[in-house]
């Protein structure tokens, strides 16, 4: 998928498929698989999920303000700020990016056990996610604009916003797919 061209039944199709790769890749792991980290600096499978979850969480109450009509904000008004956020987040948060970024500090996972629930947690979340762009679909998603839930100062239109929770699902559903193919995986 082109991730900067996506169109939003693709991006429903992989919201849908993620979850169901999620459950059937992960959902049968043990609490010890889940939270075991390759090295200290690295991330569990269910850091990758628990990220993944506060990460869409924050999308949510821009989603719910263009659905309540609030108006646009400064920065959302900014000609073309919009159209650059967007594609360059896109660009960095694709799993084919070699280039490694750290977390701001509010989306950062758990760094204790994360609950044995999160690969489920995710799952119901990604129905939430798909509501919330089937809720949006009648609406001009490439016209709208809203904030980044990492910085007010960055902003993109509310299509690339749905392209970038799909990217990043993708980029750490292969994280998650890397750690269990770690040769000390426990088993």
């Amino acid at each position: 998928m082109d991730y900067l061209t996506a169109k939003l039944p693709d991006l429903l199709t992989a919201v849908n498929d993620i979850a169901a790769e999620a459950k059937s890749t992960f959902g049968r792991l043990t609490p010890t698989q889940l939270n075991w980290k390759p090295s200290a600096e690295r991330w569990s499978v269910a850091q990758c999920f628990d990220h993944l979850i506060t990460t869409n969480k924050g999308y949510f109450p821009a989603i719910d303000g263009v659905l309540a009509g609030n108006n646009a904000t400064f920065w959302e008004r900014m000609p073309l700020l919009p159209r650059l956020g967007g594609k360059m987040l896109i660009k960095v948060v694709d799993p084919k990016s070699t280039r490694k970024f750290k977390a701001p500090k509010k989306f950062q996972p758990t760094q204790s056990d994360v609950r044995a629930s999160v690969i489920d947690d995710f799952v119901d979340q990604q129905q939430r996610v798909i509501e919330k762009m089937k809720a949006t679909e009648h609406l001009d998603l490439e016209k709208i604009v809203i904030t980044s839930p990492v910085t007010a100062v960055m902003t993109y239109s509310l299509m690339d916003a749905y392209r970038i929770i799909v990217v990043h699902e993708q980029r750490h559903f292969q994280q998650a797919q890397r750690v269990t193919e770690e040769v000390a995986f426990p088993v």
